[in-house]
C-alpha cells in the first residue's frame, strides 16, 4: 500500500439503490472487457487438460459437444448482458438473484461464485508451477508434489499484486497473454490440418466430416459426461461482468463482451477440437486421443508430432507449453478479478463484513477482498495438497457443479425479474432465453449429483460416496452454514434492511391520453442515464411510487 491515509470504505448500502463502491470507473473498454472475458477461461489450458477425456467419452463427436455446450453458455450471457443493462452491478449473481429471490437466495449466489472460483485456483496454480519448470527445462521439478506447489504458490502470491495494483495494469496483462494463447492455438491447428489433408499426418489420423459437429449415435450417459466436461471448458466469461463498474459505458459493454467471448470461444474450440481429432485420430494407442495416458494434457502429447522436429516447430513447440501455461497464469488472475468484486459488493450490501468493502486510495481496487482471495486460495491449495492430491483432483471436477449452480441461478433471477416484460424483444431475450439457460443448467446439476454421487466416480470414496459429490454439495453446504453465522453476527442484510427487493427499474410515466382499452398500460423500461426517455416525459420508481 502507498501514502499514509487509510484505505477507504465502498459506500454502505441502505435503501437499494446502487453507490458508487469506490472503483476506477471507466477504466476499460470493451476491447478489454473482451480479453478478459475469453482469457478467463484459459482456452489453451481448458483444451489441453479436458478434450482427451471428451474424446474418451465420445469419439469423434468431441466438436459436437462443443457446439452442444456453446448453446447454454450462451443463454446465460443473454441473461448476464440483460440484468447488467438493468443493475451494473459488480456483485453479479449475488446482486440479481438478492433482488429478485431474496437475500438469502442472493448471498448463496455469492458464495457459489466464490467457493468455484476459490477451488478452481489450485488447480490453475499446480499447472501453472508444473509447466513454469518444464519451460525452462527442469522435468524433474515438474514431477515433485513439493516443488510444484511452491512455485503454484508463488504465481498465486504474484496474480494477486498485480490483481492488488489495478484493473488497468491487470488488463494490459491479459492481452498480452491471450495473444499468444491465440497464436499458439492457431498455430497448432493450422499445422495440423495441413499435414491431415496434405498426407502428413501420422497413421490413425482422420479426415474431418460435418457428422463430427452433431451428436447422433452418442450414448445418454457419455453424452451427459462430455457436457459436464465441456461446460468447465467454457467457464469464465463472466468476469467480464464482474469488472462492470470500472468499464465505460457499463450498462452495455460488459453484456456485449460476455456475448462476444462466448461466440470466440466456440470458434475457437470447435476449430481446435476437429484439427485435434482428425490429426491423432481416436485410437487408444500411441498419441490416439483415446489413449488415457494422453487425456490429461493432449498438447504434451501431440506438441512434437503436429509441429515437427525442425527449428521453426520446436520453436512453436516451445511456444506450445508457453501457451498452456500463459493460460493457466492469465486465469489465475482473472479469477482473483472478479471473486474480489464480487466479496466487495456483499460487503458494501452488508452480507460480508465491512472491511471486504476497502478500496485502495490510489489504484482503486478492493484491498482486503482481493488479499483475502490470494490467502485464501493458497491455504485451499497447500491444504489439499497436503491431504491427497486425489482429494484435489476431485475437487476441480466438483466445481462444474457450483458453476452450474450460479449460473443457472443467474438465468432463474432474469426470467423472474423481467417476468412482467411485454415487447416481444424482451420477451424472448429477458424471459424464455435465460430461462431456458436456467433450466438446462439445472439440468447439469441433477445429472452432476447423479454421476458423481458414483463411489466408482472420481479418485475418492467419502462415506461409500464419490468423493467429487461429497466436495461440490459439500461446498454448497457449507456455504448455508457461513450464512447462518453471519446471519447472527449481522442481520440487517438478510431482513432486506441493505438491499430492497425488485427490479430497481425506472417506468416510462403513462402517457395522459383520453381513450384507451381498459387493460391497457405502459410500463416502458428507461435506462438509468435516462438516454432513452422521449421528450416532455418523466419517469417513475414502481418501488418509491415517484
Amino acid at each position: 500500500m502507498t501514502g499514509s491515509s487509510p484505505a477507504p470504505l465502498a459506500p454502505a448500502r441502505t435503501d437499494g439503490v446502487a453507490v458508487d463502491k469506490g472503483l476506477k470507473s471507466g477504466a476499460l473498454g470493451l476491447g478489454s472487457s473482451i480479453v478478459l472475458g475469453v482469457s478467463s477461461t484459459a482456452p489453451a489450458y481448458a483444451l489441453a487438460a479436458t478434450l482427451g477425456f471428451v474424446v474418451i467419452a465420445v469419439g469423434v463427436k468431441a466438436p459436437a459437444i462443443m457446439l452442444l455446450a456453446f448453446v447454454p453458455m450462451w443463454l446465460i450471457a443473454i441473461a448476464y448482458s440483460e440484468l447488467n443493462k438493468r443493475e451494473p452491478d459488480c456483485g453479479t449473481t449475488f446482486t440479481w438473484a438478492a433482488r429478485a429471490f431474496g437475500p438469502r437466495t442472493g448471498w448463496m449466489g455469492g458464495w457459489g461464485i466464490i467457493a468455484a472460483d476459490v477451488i478452481v485456483m489450485a488447480n490453475l496454480a499446480q499447472i501453472a508451477g508444473s509447466y513454469g519448470y518444464r519451460l525452462v527445462g527442469l522435468d524433474g521439478l515438474a514431477e515433485s508434489t513439493l516443488w510444484t506447489t511452491v512455485a503454484g504458490v508463488g504465481w498465486i502470491a504474484l496474480m494477486t499484486w498485480i490483481c492488488y495494483r489495478g484493473i488497468e495494469p491487470t488488463a494490459r496483462l491479459q492481452k498480452v497473454l491471450l495473444a499468444i494463447e491465440l497464436v499458439v492455438l492457431v498455430a497448432f491447428a493450422g499445422y495440423a490440418l495441413v499435414k491431415v489433408f496434405g498426407g502428413g499426418a501420422p497413421a490413425g489420423s482422420l479426415t474431418p466430416s460435418l457428422s463430427w459437429l452433431w451428436p447422433s449415435g452418442v450414448s445418454w450417459p457419455a453424452l451427459t459426461e462430455a457436457a459436464l466436461l465441456a461446460i468447465f471448458i467454457y467457464w469464465g466469461w463472466d468476469s467480464a461482468l464482474a469488472v462492470n463498474e470500472e468499464t465505460a459505458d457499463p450498462t452495455r459493454s460488459p453484456g456485449r463482451a460476455a456475448i462476444i467471448s462466448t461466440v470466440l470461444l466456440v470458434g475457437i474450440y470447435v476449430v481446435v477440437s476437429v484439427a485435434t481429432v482428425a490429426f491423432a485420430g481416436v485410437g487408444t494407442e500411441g498419441i490416439g486421443l483415446g489413449n488415457e495416458a494422453n487425456a490429461e494434457d493432449v498438447f504434451a502429447a501431440l506438441g512434437a508430432t503436429v509441429f515437427g522436429d525442425d527449428l521453426v516447430g520446436r520453436a512453436f513447440e516451445a511456444l506450445l507449453i508457453i501457451s498452456v501455461l500463459t493460460s493457466a497464469a492469465a486465469c489465475t488472475q482473472t479469477t482473483i478479478l472478479p471473486t474480489a468484486r464480487g466479496t466487495l459488493s456483499m460487503a458494501a450490501y452488508g452480507a460480508l463484513p465491512r472491511s471486504f468493502a476497502r478500496i485502495h486510495p490510489r489504484y482503486l481496487t478492493p484491498t482486503v477482498s482481493t488479499i483475502w482471495m490470494g490467502i485464501v486460495s493458497i491455504a485451499f491449495y497447500v491444504g489439499l495438497t497436503l491431504v491427497s492430491e486425489n482429494v484435489l483432483i476431485d475437487s476441480i471436477t466438483a466445481t462444474g457443479m457450483l458453476i452450474a449452480f450460479y449460473y443457472g441461478l443467474t438465468g432463474f433471477a432474469a426470467a423472474w425479474g423481467f417476468r412482467r416484460s411485454r415487447s416481444p424483444r424482451d420477451v424472448l431475450m429477458r424471459v424464455v432465453l435465460p430461462l431456458l439457460g436456467g433450466l438446462f443448467m439445472l439440468m447439469v446439476f441433477v445429472l452432476a449429483c447423479i454421476e458423481y454421487a458414483d463411489p466408482d466416480y472420481g479418485y475418492t470414496v467419502i462415506g461409500g460416496v464419490g468423493g467429487v459429490f461429497v466436495v461440490g454439495v459439500g461446498s454448497l453446504v457449507l456455504g448455508l452454514v457461513l450464512m447462518a453465522v453471519w446471519n447472527l453476527v449481522a442481520p440487517a442484510f438478510f431482513r432486506g434492511e441493505t438491499m430492497a427487493r425488485g427490479t430497481g427499474d425506472l417506468l416510462l410515466e403513462p402517457a395522459q391520453v383520453t381513450l384507451a382499452l381498459p387493460d391497457s398500460t405502459e410500463a416502458t423500461v428507461v435506462a438509468p442515464d435516462l438516454s432513452n426517455l422521449p421528450p416532455g416525459r418523466e419517469p417513475f420508481d414502481p418501488r418509491a411510487g415517484s
